[in-house]
């Protein structure tokens, strides 16, 4: 296991204070059961498990303590990284994402979807068995679905990377919250995926914003 990012110098804060509450959201029952006993022996009280998105979202919201999150890129019922934004809106703000591929641009998603960590996971990918990718870049070039953005469209996703909500997009660029998720709206269009990370990730991909 090898650490590719992390903003807080450590994959999982062992110096925080003894009983926290955790969430684990892998598929594999193993590695997840394997997580959990791991998080219980640093310290956790409660260790919510869950093997999908959808799962998680339900643990994440009944719970009243949230605190450390760790989560697989991929899901059964959707991207991890979007889970992790999702996390992040309801209080858990701090995630760690354990994914199969070094890809930076995978890295700068999760990062940009406020993930706290970036764990590689085994081997890397092979040209037999390739990581998966986001539908819209799968299907076109990333520059073919870029090219019709308008500069303001740019911008705005160029301020999405950097993990801005809708509100704080707004405040940067002098516009309403509503114009934002208008933008935002076109953009998925554009692109083929109303995923924020998925944008992000063709957005990067394409060169069109750093």
């Amino acid at each position: 296991m090898t650490t590719l990012a992390d903003r807080t110098h450590g994959a999982v804060p062992a110096q925080r204070a003894p009983r926290f509450t955790a969430l684990v959201a892998v598929a594999n029952p193993f590695a997840r059961e394997t997580l959990a006993r791991t998080l219980r022996s640093i310290g956790a009280r409660d260790v919510l498990e869950a093997g999908s998105a959808a799962e998680a979202r339900a643990r994440a919201a009944s719970h009243t303590t949230r605190e450390l999150a760790v989560v697989a890129s991929g899901l059964p019922d959707g991207s991890g990284v979007s889970l992790v934004a999702e996390l992040r809106a309801l209080g858990w703000n701090r995630a760690l994402v354990l994914a199969a591929t070094d890809d930076p641009f995978a890295v700068r998603a999760a990062l940009a979807a406020g993930a706290r960590s970036y764990v590689v996971i085994g081997s890397e990918p092979t040209p037999a068995s390739p990581a998966p990718v986001p539908t819209g870049a799968a299907r076109y070039s990333p520059r073919g679905l870029t090219a019709s953005l308008s500069a303001r469209e740019i911008e705005v996703l160029a301020l999405v990377a950097d993990g801005r909500s809708n509100k704080e997009v707004g405040e940067a660029l002098g516009l309403s919250a509503l114009t934002v998720k208008s933008h935002l709206a076109r953009i998925a269009r554009k692109l083929g995926t109303g995923d924020r990370a998925e944008m992000v990730v063709v957005a990067l991909r394409a060169g069109v914003i750093d």
